[in-house]
């Protein structure tokens, strides 16, 4: 009659019908019983596949689990006990190290963290401890540190600053500007400036931030002032897709100047969440300070990282990616999306009074705007409502500060985005419009209903 055991609870059998889900059960249950449960519940989220305001990477190949279910009980930080696993993670950052154009790749310094967020966390600390340095041997103050980014950075750089005591600069986007531009940069950079951090693939929109024109602006500012002020990129997205789509682009460290980058492994790197990675330019960008040494695990090892204890899994999973796919499968992978989202932009705009923002020519990402004056009858809010009918995630959000009026979508393309998707994609988005277009009157914005997460 029941589908699992479920009566197997003692709770259930004395008419209690109610498990407390604040409360550790005083008696245990059955482990299909238990597993029920949570399935029952796992299945009002919604589906992965269907969730185009993630960039996270929701789906990898069965080899890829093999290799996941194999190897997620050993843990990342006990190098002594797996001391492959810990050369297989030296090996990433050589092979990082040297799609970034390196100097000297094989001695590169870096790190696999537990996603970018850690990793960009990771950069701003080596800039203020190196610029707090550089002003000590000048018998300098080493207060009111500063860091210069776009006021569409993502979030952790907010959270950067605020954690450690550095002052944010924002270099606003504007209708002319959607990404920071030179000139706002040496606006606002002086002799307290740690760093300068352009986004290689803005969240909000999926654009290059100018890294080049920007570090040949700063090249400049030093030649006349003497200002030495380093380069972070923030490559979270473009770090995987630049390197393979856009060989020619110089944002790496090409550039003198650049002195780390960071980059999401499950975004575009095609690894399930969390891994992340951190490269500096040369050994000596990394502050020695910040690297301690663990001799209780029986060996004794350097640790740079925020976070201690992690799986291994995503560190090898990001290396079997290197392996199976090689440049020539990241380069067929990343087309692959880029290709749909370009088909994405051009029957958008056929399909409503839409504005095409960007059309995934940087990272594979589209975003639009509804056109002016084209209705008042609905929002873009509303159409991600109606969307979610259909299952499908689409953010709608306001671009940032000096630009908060304007109302934005975003669809990111992921590697299992096929064509076909995009296809039933499209039709849903044409039922939704069709159905908003038939209201006589206004629709209200429900905040509630906002899909506004950006990651």
């Amino acid at each position: 009659m029941f589908p699992y055991n479920y009566f197997e609870h003692p709770s259930l059998r004395n008419g209690n019908n109610v498990i407390s889900q604040f409360q550790i059960p005083e008696i245990g249950m059955q482990p299909e019983s238990a597993i029920q449960m949570i399935l029952d519940e796992m299945m009002l989220d919604g589906k992965p596949t269907l969730n185009l305001a993630t960039f996270v990477t929701t789906r990898m190949e069965p080899t890829a689990d093999r290799l996941y279910a194999e190897t997620y009980n050993k843990n990342l930080i006990d190098k002594c006990e797996y001391p492959q696993t810990m050369a297989i993670e030296n090996r990433c950052v050589r092979i990082l190290a040297e799609l970034w154009h390196s100097p000297d790749p094989l001695h590169s310094i870096g790190v696999s963290t537990s996603g970018s967020s850690e990793a960009c966390m990771l950069g701003g600390l080596a800039l203020k401890r190196r610029w707090q340095k550089a002003r000590k041997k000048q018998g300098m103050s080493i207060h009111r540190p500063n860091i210069v980014f776009s006021s569409a950075v993502q979030i952790v750089w907010k959270k950067f600053a605020n954690y450690w005591d550095v002052e944010p600069r924002y270099v606003n986007i504007t209708p002319d500007h959607l990404t920071m531009d030179p000139e706002g940069v040496l606006a606002a950079v002086d002799e307290n400036t740690i760093g300068v951090v352009p986004t290689f693939g803005v969240t909000y929109t999926g654009l290059y931030e100018p890294v080049e024109k920007i570090a040949k602006a700063l090249d400049e500012l030093q030649s006349k002032t003497g200002l030495d002020i380093p380069i972070h990129v923030d490559a979270a997205s473009g770090g995987f897709v630049a390197p393979f789509l856009q060989p020619e682009l110089v944002w790496d460290f090409q550039l003198p100047r650049v002195k780390s980058i960071n980059v999401s492994g499950h975004k575009y790197g095609l690894v399930y969440p969390g891994i992340g990675w951190v490269i500096w330019r040369e050994t000596e960008d990394l502050p020695e300070d910040l690297i301690f040494h663990v001799s209780y695990l029986g060996g004794n090892f350097p640790t740079f990282a925020l976070s201690f204890s992690r799986p291994s899994a995503q560190v090898l999973l990001q290396y079997y990616n290197f392996l199976r796919l090689g440049r020539a499968g990241y380069y067929e992978v990343q087309k692959a999306s880029q290709t749909i989202a370009h088909f994405l932009s051009s029957k958008l705009q056929a399909i409503g009074p839409f504005e095409i923002l960007t059309d995934g020519s940087d990272i594979p990402v589209v975003t639009w705007r509804l056109k002016e004056g084209s209705t008042s009858n609905w929002s873009l809010y509303n159409l991600s409502h109606q969307l979610l009918a259909f299952g499908w995630h689409v953010p709608a959000y306001p671009l940032p500060a000096n630009m908060e009026n304007v109302t934005i979508m975003r669809v990111v393309v992921r590697n299992e985005f096929s064509i076909n998707m995009a296809q039933l994609f499209l039709n849903n988005l044409k039922q939704a419009v069709s159905y908003l277009n038939s209201l006589d009157h206004p629709t209200p914005h429900e905040t509630y209903c906002d899909i506004n997460f950006r990651h």
